[in-house]
């Protein structure tokens, strides 16, 4: 197999032949020389579009050094280093949330979606606690291939969007919300018992695992691989 053991992590060379994509580095609790290992690694196999989510801003300014063109986007977390244009492209979509507060994690999967050369467009803060502003959006949203919609206290919001739309949409609970959210477990269990048709839920803060589900479902759409 394809692998690069590096001791700390085993980079898998063979990601992109079994599943269209190359090894996302997942940035958490892992050290600043750890993420440069790996993305040497991946570089050096010729990998020259690389993305590493949940970076904090001291990770970025460690890893900046060793790659200067690498790029930080701080509200989503997201590292980026892209020497290339994405190898796939087209399908449009829509990243709804329901406050201001939720913005971090749509922009985890906005920016996600555009790596993988989607058009990602953004319609925030239509909460159902103003449905005026969801209505008058609604049009907007109704014209994406995929719908990713991101809310947090109660997550009402996905079963009122899958109730208007016929497309594919994927749900993003958040941790945001007073104490009986419980960390966006009410909004997941929301979101898991919606009587919407066609509405898929990720995991809660997982902007980026929504994303992705988008680029799959596009690729099949589009058959552009």
């Amino acid at each position: 197999m394809k692998i690069d053991d590096l001791g700390y992590a085993v980079v898998d060379h063979q990601r992109y032949a079994r599943c269209g994509h190359h090894e996302v580095i997942f940035g958490s609790g892992k050290t600043s020389d750890q993420i440069i290992g790996i993305i040497d690694s991946m570089l050096a196999k010729g990998v020259d579009r690389v993305l590493a989510t949940r970076i904090d801003a001291g990770q970025y300014d460690d890893v900046s050094l060793a790659f200067p063109d690498s790029h930080y986007h701080s509200e989503a977390r997201l590292l980026t280093i892209e020497r290339s244009q994405p190898e796939t492209s087209g399908g449009d979509v829509v990243v709804v949330t329901a406050g201001t507060s939720d913005i971090p994690v749509a922009e985890e999967a906005a920016i996600t979606a555009a790596f993988f050369g989607h058009e990602a467009r953004r319609v925030y803060d239509v909460g159902v606690a103003g449905l005026h502003r969801l209505l008058s959006r609604i049009e907007d949203i109704r014209r994406a291939d995929v719908i990713i919609v991101v809310a947090g206290m109660e997550g009402a919001l996905a079963s009122v969007v899958g109730g208007l739309t016929e497309r594919p949409l994927i749900a993003v609970p958040t941790s945001v919300g007073y104490g009986a959210n419980f960390s966006g477990l009410s909004a997941l269990l929301t979101m898991l018992n919606s009587c919407a048709t066609g509405v898929g839920v990720v995991n809660i803060d997982n902007g980026f695992g929504a994303a992705m589900l988008a680029h799959k479902i596009l690729m099949l759409r589009g058959g552009d691989k």
